[in-house]
């Protein structure tokens, strides 16, 4: 085994051409106040609704399996003036669907807002259909909205006799503009003597950073630090309404502190970190053991014209290839998380190694960030 000072000079070594090919790094850029957080009480509203989708190539649902549409249809179709009572239809070009949509704030009458089409019952594919006119509601029943329109599906589906195949999500769909304002909400914002801005990612420093930037600007203490996530703003004596005096505010530019954090997706091996992230003096060490194990049967027949049954051998090849030895590394207390990633990388660990190593670091103690697993 190599000795413990070798492999550290080793390892600093390789940190440092690394980082010698690597560019400088710079301070963290600035963002406007609009990009990290929100004005209290401007939002959007949720709209559900259920409707019908037309029009379909014989993949819409099937109406012995789904009473509701067949119920549906002929609710829409005597509200036209046909009866359909007593009547044995069977069609197959029609789903039944909820429709979500999102009302932005500050939405008016005959405005167009986007909605998304997903089917709930047993049809295999919505695309070619049309949305037959469907009411959009809040939360407490009342309608907000009429969507209707035709149908943008971005998965397919063909089969044929022995095969299939199927690309995307053919069930769900949207409709760019599809639902037309109908009910606004009232919100006065010219009535509005103070705001209060919510950061989307609460954090003392930052909050503090956007108080100090528009008491700045303003030339006077307007804004108020509640909490990590609150900055209360004082609109009286600006000049113009409120909504003025909001265009100028949020777009006031600061650096917003940086969070240790490291980010892994277990699923597709991928690790995210950001620069803030710091490691205390660790070892590392990197095992690698693959095994392989590989079946080639034979047949044994018998002669010909002979006596007997044709019999399958089984024939099994293992093989197991021990990783090279001597991969550890120690890190010292001035290597960041990058450079130990780097380092890491030049060894020959795979991502699904780092992200064990990075747990094993984590649970040492010696990661000095939020590990986020995902």
């Amino acid at each position: 085994m190599m000795p413990r000072s070798f492999l550290s000079r080793t390892f600093s070594a390789l940190v440092l051409s690394l980082l010698a090919l690597a560019p400088v790094t710079t301070l963290a850029a600035e963002v406007r106040i609009k990009d990290i957080a929100d004005v209290q009480g401007v939002r959007g509203n949720d709209l559900v609704g259920y409707g019908l989708v037309i029009g379909l190539n014989g993949t819409g649902d099937t109406i012995r399996n789904s009473p509701y549409t067949e119920e549906a249809l002929t609710n829409i179709l005597e509200r036209l003036g046909v009866n359909v009572q007593d009547s044995n239809f069977r069609p197959d070009n029609i789903a039944a669907v909820l429709i979500t949509a999102t009302l932005p704030p500050f939405a008016r009458e005959g405005s167009r807002i986007d909605v998304n089409v997903a089917s709930i019952g047993d049809a295999s594919s919505l695309a070619g259909g049309t949305l037959v006119m469907t009411p959009l509601s809040a939360p407490n029943g009342d309608i907000y909205a009429i969507a209707q329109g035709n149908l943008l599906i971005s998965g397919f589906e063909a089969e044929g006799d022995g095969a299939s195949v199927t690309q995307g999500v053919p069930t769900a769909g949207a409709i760019p503009n599809g639902a037309r304002v109908e009910r606004e909400i009232p919100y006065d914002f010219r009535a509005q003597t103070t705001v209060r801005l919510a950061l989307r990612m609460p954090d003392f420093t930052t909050a503090g950073r956007v108080e100090e930037s528009i008491n700045k600007a303003v030339g006077r203490p307007v804004a108020t630090l509640l909490d990590s996530g609150t900055i209360e703003v004082d609109l009286r004596g600006m000049p113009g309404n409120p909504a003025h005096a909001m265009g100028r505010l949020e777009n006031l530019t600061l650096r917003s502190a940086e969070i240790a954090r490291v980010v892994i997706d277990q699923r597709s091996g991928t690790i995210v970190l950001g620069e803030a992230v710091k490691v205390s003096s660790v070892a590392v060490a990197q095992g690698n053991l693959t095994i392989k194990i590989a079946e080639t049967p034979v047949a044994s027949q018998p002669n010909p014209f002979g006596f007997g049954d044709t019999v399958v051998l089984p024939r099994t090849q293992v093989q197991v290839t021990d990783g090279e030895p001597g991969q550890v590394a120690i890190v010292d207390e001035a290597v960041t998380l990058p450079d130990l990633v780097a380092g890491l990388n030049a060894l020959g660990v795979s991502p699904r190694e780092m992200i064990d190593i990075l747990k094993a670091i984590k649970s040492a103690g010696a990661l000095h960030a939020e590990l986020v697993l995902q």
